[in-house]
């Protein structure tokens, strides 16, 4: 099938291309939702810490990139999402709206894990267009999750942190393999969600198998949101990022020699 995959930068949204592509379907679009003014949006849908970067996935990827600024908010929270005027689920709608109407898409690729909250919404979305989501992560186990999908060669790193355990001073910008091991840790011994699931931290993906081009942070800062004394909230701000191609290998190298 002809897929836009919803991303937000994170890894979730960009594994769950790299699973659709296994799966046979293939990515014809990029389709983003980024806040009106702030660096991050307070969402209960969508991740937008990192939206700086959005735009260089399309030259990273080569595909067109459709982006949909949030107008509305959370005002239908109930469990079953239901056409609310004003809600940020209906900015999803009118992007999807338009995506189909220019890409011919028959499915949706979603990053969705564990949040019932938003595979409602989204399900709702897709519905009314009839359009097919693809939720391959969808109630997977986090830890088998996350070794799956650094050892798939996604490179992603920490954007926010906002959990018992991460600092924003040490852990910002260390990579989803480094902190495989610690997050391990945080997880037997105090719950937080391996995978971030609980909102103790998210990502942004530089590389992976179906990126042409590699993301470059050149300069960023950190913004601390809340110096809480057990659970500091901090993110990191994008200032300055490239694409660059990637190292191939000379075919026939060996006759050179």
């Amino acid at each position: 099938m002809k897929v836009v995959a919803l991303i937000s930068g994170g890894k979730d949204s960009c594994f769950n291309m790299i699973k659709c592509v296994s799966a046979g379907h293939k990515i014809v679009a990029l389709a983003n939702l980024r806040p009106a003014k702030a660096d991050e949006l307070d969402s209960y849908m969508y991740q937008t810490v990192g939206h700086q970067a959005i735009e260089l996935y399309a030259d990273a990827m080569e595909l067109p990139l459709y982006r949909r600024t949030i107008r509305g908010s959370s005002l239908d929270t109930s469990r079953n999402y239901s056409v609310t005027e004003g809600d940020e689920v209906e900015d999803l709608y009118q992007l999807l709206y338009q995506i189909k109407e220019k890409e011919a898409i028959e499915a949706v690729s979603v990053g969705a894990i564990l949040s019932d909250y938003q595979r409602v919404r989204v399900e709702n979305v897709c519905q009314r267009l009839g359009l097919q989501p693809l939720a391959y992560l969808w109630r997977r186990d986090q830890e088998s999750l996350l070794s799956e999908m650094i050892a798939s060669d996604l490179n992603a790193i920490l954007i926010k942190v906002a959990a018992f355990g991460l600092d924003p001073e040490k852990h910002l910008g260390k990579s989803l393999a480094s902190m495989q091991p610690y997050l391990k840790q945080l997880s037997q011994k105090y719950g937080v969600h391996i995978c971030g699931e609980g909102g103790e931290y998210e990502t942004f993906t530089l590389d992976c198998p179906l990126f042409k081009k590699k993301i470059v942070i050149d300069e960023s800062e950190t913004v601390i949101h809340s110096a809480d004394a057990f659970a500091p909230v901090g993110y990191l701000r994008f200032t300055k990022l490239h694409t660059e191609d990637k190292f191939r290998p000379l075919m026939g190298w060996k006759t050179l020699l």
